[in-house]
Order: C-alpha cells, then sequence, then structure tokens
C-alpha cells in the first residue's frame, strides 16, 4: 500500500528559533519540542496534515536549497501583508535569479528559500503552504515516482512542471519544476513519510526501491526509521506504521 506523507523537515542549526518563525510566520504552533526535534502544526482548519519538523545540524547552509515552500495569498494585499510580516520576523529577500514575477522570494532566518505567490486560482484551498516545490531534472519522472510512492495524482505534466495533490484535496500540491542545477549536498529540506497503521515497514521499503529509490547514508545510525534517495538522489525518511 502506498505511503503516506508525514511531514516536510528542515535542518537547522537552532532549531527552536527557526520554528518559531515558522510558527509565528503561518499562524500555527509548535506542537512538540525536545533537543531531537521541534515540530510546528497546522491548526485544523488550515487543512493541512503534515507538520514541519525541525531537526539540529551543525553545518550550516551553503547552497540553494533543491525543495522549497511556497505560500499561498488570498489577495495582493494579503500577499503584501504575508511579505511585511515574514521580513518583521527576520525574513530577507533573495535573488536567485527569478526576475521580474509576480510573487516574492524571501529566505527565512537561516537561508532557507521560499516564495510569497501572487493569488492564484489552483491554490485557493491549499491553506497557508500552497506547494512543496523540488527542482527536479525531469519533473514527469519524478512526479511518477513520488505518485506511485504516496498515491496521491498527477494533476498537471509538462515540459517544465509536473503537479501532485493528494486524492482528498486537501494540503499543499507536491510540484517538481525543471532546473538544470546539480545537486552537489545532502538535502537540507526533505520529506518524511510513513507506512499506514499495520503496513509493513520493510515491504514499503522494497516497493519504494523497486521503484527506483536508493539506500543512502547520511551518518543516521542504527535508528528505526530507513533513509533513501529517490531517482534523482533527493533523500527522504520512511518511518514505521502510524
Amino acid at each position: 500500500m502506498p505511503t503516506r506523507m508525514v511531514s516536510v523537515v528542515i535542518d537547522a542549526l537552532d532549531p527552536p528559533a527557526l520554528a518559531r518563525f515558522w510558527a509565528d510566520l503561518l499562524g500555527w504552533r509548535v506542537s512538540f519540542a525536545d533537543a531531537e526535534e521541534v515540530d510546528v502544526a497546522a491548526p485544523a482548519e488550515d487543512g493541512w496534515a503534515m507538520d514541519l519538523v525541525f531537526v539540529p545540524v551543525p553545518e550550516p547552509k551553503t547552497v540553494k536549497n533543491r525543495l522549497h515552500l511556497d505560500l499561498s495569498s488570498t489577495s495582493p494585499a494579503d500577499q503584501d501583508a504575508l511579505v511585511n510580516r515574514a521580513r518583521t520576523l527576520g525574513a530577507t529577500p533573495v535573488d536567485i535569479g527569478q526576475g521580474d514575477v509576480p510573487w516574492t522570494v524571501l529566505a527565512d532566518p537561516e537561508g532557507n528559500e521560499f516564495c510569497v505567490l501572487e493569488p492564484r486560482p489552483e491554490y485557493a484551498d491549499t491553506g497557508s503552504i500552497a506547494a512543496i516545490v523540488v527542482a527536479a531534472h525531469d519533473p514527469a519522472a519524478l512526479a511518477t515516482f513520488w505518485a506511485a510512492a504516496t498515491d496521491w495524482l498527477i494533476v498537471r505534466d509538462d515540459l517544465s512542471l509536473a503537479s501532485l495533490r493528494s486524492m482528498d484535496g486537501h494540503g499543499p500540491w507536491l510540484e517538481f519544476l525543471r532546473l538544470d542545477d546539480e545537486k552537489t549536498v545532502k538535502n537540507r529540506v526533505y520529506l518524511d513519510i510513513a507506512t499506514h497503521l499495520g503496513e509493513d515497514q520493510a515491504a514499503e521499503v522494497a516497493r519504494l526501491r523497486a521503484l527506483g529509490a536508493v539506500p543512502r547514508d547520511i551518518g543516521q545510525g542504527d535508528v528505526p526509521w530507513v533513509v533513501l534517495a529517490d531517482p534523482e538522489g533527493n533523500e527522504f525518511c520512511v518511518l514505521t506504521s502510524r
């Protein structure tokens, strides 16, 4: 049975501080905190069941992330207000070559890029986060892998962008955007997925490997989750049944 997406994980030098930035920006809450991770959860009305999870790492960010978040807005005034709130909380404008576009590109206090989008009809019901965006050399192929992994639907597929949406129509889109730059370091932003309640983790790992995932050692040691990489090398974790 396909897995379900559980969280977007962000490596951080200071997980509590970065979690607080995102909680305050989105209007979410810190739902769990210990020395190993800090979780930020959406309110029920936001419609997103996944958490943002911040985990400690010793190394700072050095390259542009291959995964980033796009935030939704409901009007030009709402977009401006969200940009202003982000900057007040410590975000800074960044130029990643976007040129003259209707969205605003910012970086959080640890340099993680994110976009505040202009209002778009397709994101009207996503909640605060419109999309999880992944850089891809072959968007269609990567979307095909993740659709099989998660049972999400491919709702757009062209040369530059492929998009997935949960079958229940809730939460953000998962989008694969064509970019030609090469992956050079472990992703600082990545996905956690989990087997459904009662499903076998080992069997699911085997299924994902048959789809094209490969084992990845990122120094995790003896842990109850399994670290894999998708066909373009993006790390993700397969958690135990839940």
